[in-house]
């Protein structure tokens, strides 16, 4: 299954510019109403008659509710969980590419308000091979993001005993976003984004000066 779209289900329709902007339209439509009310009070009902069309319109799209929370949150889940790829043939040590990856990471999130959340808010709701798909690319960020910060600690560039826990602890910040942030609050995106970022690094122990007795690789 490829990282970029949402697990496999029943019929698809032909990906075309037209196509596209109905299915856009059918899932902003949708995001709205599960912020406001929940998966459960949702109706396709409603999303169509939000969006001003009729239900076989949105059935001709989405096989279902389910179907359209899911594409919904599969496409934070993604935005989120590559933060921490980088080219192959990038030369930057650990360090900076974690705290780039932290940026992304709490940057991605925001971006993605208020879809970002769902998982936070309903965890009930998803399909298990949904969740099987999402435990994957999370074990994807984690690698990734966990080989980086021991690669740092050994350049000199981080402080910490437990590398699992440690990327669990900084990345809760973000995580917990869903329980406080409002896009009309006191803060914009980006004010958020170099407020929270360097509270994740100290989490994660980065040095301002590489410790002595280690070299640069």
């Amino acid at each position: 299954m490829s990282k970029k779209s949402t697990p496999p289900r029943g019929r698809q329709k032909a990906d075309t510019a037209r196509t596209d902007e109905k299915r856009e339209s059918i899932l902003r439509a949708a995001e709205g109403l599960f912020a406001e009310q929940g998966y459960a009070n949702t109706t396709i009902d409603q999303i169509a008659q939000r969006l001003g069309v009729t239900k076989p319109f949105v059935y001709y799209y989405f096989h279902n509710k389910l179907e359209i929370f899911e594409q919904l949150s599969w496409r934070p889940a993604v935005a989120c969980f590559t933060s921490m790829d980088f080219a192959a043939d990038d030369p930057r040590p650990a360090h900076e590419k974690v705290t780039e990856g932290i940026e992304r990471l709490i940057r991605a999130t925001l971006a993605h308000y208020p879809a970002a959340f769902f998982p936070y808010r309903e965890p009930q709701v998803y399909r298990p091979e949904y969740l099987v798909a999402q435990k994957k690319l999370a074990n994807h960020f984690y690698d990734r993001l966990c080989a980086l910060l021991e690669q740092g600690r050994s350049e000199g560039m981080f402080d910490f005993d437990e590398t699992r826990i440690t990327a669990l602890a900084a990345c809760s910040l973000p995580g917990f976003l869903y329980n406080w942030y409002r896009p009309d609050g006191r803060m914009g995106p980006e004010e958020l984004v170099q407020t929270l970022a360097p509270l994740a690094w100290r989490v994660l122990g980065l040095r301002r000066s590489r410790r002595r007795g280690t070299a640069a690789t």
